[in-house]
């Protein structure tokens, strides 16, 4: 089921749709003549292919069925889970993307930043969780002064100690907004968040007893536990959902909407498990998913609940694909590519050899290739010596980690499955 559009994020993303390409605009940026180029409207009226576009290589491009399906099937699996979903802008800082998610279902979007948060406000977006504590104090000011002015905006941050409880205090006290500041109340282990139960309540008695804050919730990120995903997370992390389940339900108040959140992409299983257990009277359970949306070739391809072979769990496809020329054959068994380190993640692992676009249109399989190191502008791609490769060839790479992929992107285009341009998404990082 689509969802509307809350009006002011469709008018601004009718904006951006008509917003031209512009010469800086990496992959992008030679379509545009002059200082205009087409705008995603255009491209999307027009459907060039990608090898026919006119881009300037390597181009990052994202896979419509792919997002697609990946929308809706984690969608209908919160749905069936009883959960609600605040997906992670951060993987992408995309306002296009994130509207798709509304339009989906989610509940909210969360930021790991105020000037995340910022740009996300930027278009209009209703709902946003801060899943980080808030100690800017100009950040501080600047969101007192957009809740005032916008009684429908919905803000959450987290608090995890007494000192941060008193930085936003004091800001909100200079700067009333209005009304109380809705705050999460975060445990963890390794990075923030309150290390006991007993901390946790003390932050949580001094936010009550301010004027400018309300506790709505606790909060937490399991993947920060580390440990092997596809030993099904029997371990430390369900151990520290049950902890954050335990101490919802302790301070959950009846009079109003308690909310419990945790879930990144590798574990929301166990977190839904885990955090849907017994009694949820009063309690909204929100996870915080982002990288679903994109899937990979690499890292998620392996530990996603799927992956894993957990019953019921959602199947995702990888969306992300960076196109590289081929630039040079310098020996039998290598060719060089025209995308590197400035272009994909490899925090998490390198590309993945899909297959070829030959100049003549012709499309063939790279199986048995591999992408063994990159440089800042190059890849090396080892390959059979047999292989027909030559200089201009188009390699398709998947891509692992798509956090450390699309930060590198300002445009991308969206591909239908015979690879022509359907749509372009705008990034903010």
């Amino acid at each position: 089921m689509t969802h509307p559009l809350p009006p002011l994020v469709a008018e601004r993303l009718a904006a951006l749709r008509e917003r031209p390409a512009e010469p800086t605009d990496k992959g992008v940026g030679l379509l545009a003549s002059g200082t205009d180029g087409p705008a995603p409207a255009d491209l999307a009226g027009t459907r060039p292919a990608v090898y026919a576009a006119g881009f300037s290589y390597p181009v990052l491009t994202l896979r419509e069925s792919a997002l697609a399906g990946n929308l809706e099937a984690m969608a209908a699996y919160c749905a069936r889970a009883g959960v609600e979903l605040a997906p992670h802008g951060k993987t992408a800082m995309s306002p296009e993307l994130a509207a798709r998610q509304l339009a989906s279902g989610a509940w909210g979007i969360t930021v790991a930043s105020i000037g995340q948060l910022r740009a996300y406000r930027a278009f209009g977006f209703p709902r946003l969780l801060l899943a980080n504590e808030l100690v800017d104090e100009a950040g501080i000011a600047w969101l007192a002064d957009e809740l005032a002015a916008d009684p429908g905006l919905a803000v959450y941050c987290y608090v995890d100690s007494t000192d941060g409880v008193a930085i936003l205090d004091r800001i909100l006290t200079d700067r009333p907004a209005g009304r109380r500041l809705p705050v999460l109340v975060e445990i963890g282990l390794g990075r923030t968040g309150c290390r006991t139960d007993e901390q946790a309540r003390v932050v949580a008695k001094a936010a009550t007893a301010t004027g400018t804050l309300t506790v709505a919730g606790v909060a937490g990120y399991e993947g920060s536990l580390g440990g092997d995903p596809r030993e099904q997370a029997s371990g430390p992390v369900t151990s520290f959902c049950r902890r954050l389940a335990n101490l919802a339900r302790a301070m959950a108040d009846a009079d109003s909407e308690f909310i419990v959140t945790a879930g990144g992409s590798v574990y929301f299983d166990v977190v839904t498990r885990e955090l849907t257990a017994g009694d949820t009277a009063g309690m909204t359970v929100v996870l915080r998913s982002g990288g679903y949306l994109f899937h990979d070739h690499g890292t998620y391809a392996v530990v996603t609940p799927a992956a894993r072979g957990v019953t019921g769990a959602p199947v995702f496809r990888p969306a992300l694909e960076l196109w590289a020329q081929v630039l040079s054959r310098p020996e039998p068994g290598l060719a060089l590519l025209s995308a590197g380190r400035r272009d994909a993640g490899f925090d998490s692992g390198l590309p993945v050899p899909l297959r070829v676009s030959r100049r003549d249109g012709e499309v063939a399989s790279l199986a048995g290739a591999e992408v063994t190191g990159l440089n800042d502008q190059h890849a090396y791609l080892r390959l059979d010596p047999d292989t027909a490769l030559m200089p201009g060839d188009l390699v398709c790479l998947g891509i692992s980690h798509p956090c450390t992929t699309l930060d590198k992107w300002r445009v991308i285009p969206v591909l239908d499955e015979h690879d022509r341009i359907i749509d372009v998404v705008h990034t903010f990082f």
